[in-house]
């Protein structure tokens, strides 16, 4: 029997094996591109574009320095990349994924170890790296929740946490064409790099 391709092609020209993934076959451009593309809360927010992971993760890594401003630049890299693999797998409401079970899991993982490892930082972050940055994905995942996908504030709560509004006071979510939000992703992370 003939094996199921594993490999998806980039339109940078690089092949990403999905099930073996190599630092080398990664490109910030591939990553930027595809999470441009992919809606955040299966597109169910309002407005006039989707809500794109890579905008969030552009307001995840300003959340992040808000929360920690001591941190190192290379934990704030990792803020950006923290949904990366999901250039290439999508991203899945919470409950998918509790559905799906531990697939879903080791394929993010494996893709993640080599994203990081491709813009060096350490295969597997720090307990206390990962949780710093779970932390400031809930708190955008409360704003995104409250400002454009319909959730009331005490839903937020429930779910996500209470917030401090002094953090999120100025911070409102932007939907833009995925050129634009790719752009955003693009030069932040090259701002990153520089200061490595």
């Amino acid at each position: 029997m003939a094996q199921e391709r594993a490999w998806q092609r980039m339109l940078s020209g690089r092949r990403l094996d999905l099930l073996d993934p190599t630092p080398m076959d990664i490109e910030i451009e591939d990553i930027a591109h595809g999470l441009a593309f992919v809606a955040r809360w299966n597109g169910q927010t309002q407005g006039d574009y989707a809500y794109s992971v890579a905008e969030h993760s552009v307001l995840v890594e300003e959340i992040f320095r808000r929360l920690y401003p001591k941190e190192p630049i290379k934990w704030q890299l990792a803020a950006l990349l923290h949904d990366a693999p999901e250039y290439v797998i999508g991203d899945m409401i919470s409950p998918v994924k509790a559905a799906i079970g531990p697939n879903y899991g080791e394929l993010d993982e494996r893709l993640t170890t080599a994203i990081h490892i491709r813009f060096g930082l350490p295969a597997k972050l720090p307990a206390t790296v990962k949780k710093k940055i779970k932390k400031a994905d809930k708190v955008s995942a409360w704003l995104e929740a409250t400002q454009i996908a319909g959730f009331s504030e005490a839903e937020a709560n429930k779910l996500f946490g209470k917030l401090n509004p002094e953090l999120t006071r100025d911070l409102h979510i932007r939907l833009r064409p995925p050129v634009e939000t790719r752009a955003a992703f693009t030069k932040r992370h090259e701002e990153l790099m520089a200061r490595l």
